[in-house]
């Protein structure tokens, strides 16, 4: 009988920590230099960091477009003229806009680490926290705001 209360006491502990780790990441405030400011609240962040709308076709021209947005590297998505066998790392995105709103795909595209540390995915709307940025690039995101705004626009009408 004891042992049973220990393993239960144990694990409430464990899942009362476990419940309260992503939340501490999830709710905050974030403002970073040159940056729009934004709320990341309940997994997602809400509020466009424009303050409008993106542009769907500007988006998907961005999530094909090398050295800028470039998901399809990671993620298939339903762009017929590119090739897929490269694709493969990422979830499919074929129907995101089902699966997440708007405020979600939006945090995991500006910094999916506030959701999965250990994610490969870069944090495309972060300025801080890299190692070994080359000078040009220094205090400057992957994307702007308005690009972001974009692949939201983009991403949200997959469904």
């Amino acid at each position: 009988m004891m042992q049973q209360i220990r393993f239960s006491l144990a694990s409430v502990v464990l899942a009362a920590a476990l419940i309260a780790l992503p939340a501490l990441a999830q709710d905050a405030r974030v403002s970073e230099p040159g940056l729009a400011p934004y709320e990341v609240k309940d997994y997602a962040i809400e509020k466009s960091l424009t303050g409008k709308p993106g542009d769907p076709a500007k988006g998907r021209e961005w999530a094909i477009t090398g050295g800028q947005g470039n998901c399809v590297i990671c993620h298939r998505l339903p762009i017929p003229e590119v090739d897929f066998r490269i694709g493969n790392i990422g979830p499919d995105l074929t129907e995101v806009g089902s699966r997440l709103t708007p405020g979600e795909i939006r945090l995991r595209i500006v910094n999916p680490k506030l959701l999965n540390e250990d994610t490969i995915m870069p944090a495309y709307y972060r300025v801080s926290g890299f190692h070994r940025v080359a000078k040009r690039f220094e205090g400057k995101p992957m994307l702007t705001a308005e690009q972001v705004e974009d692949l939201v626009a983009y991403l949200s009408t997959l469904k």
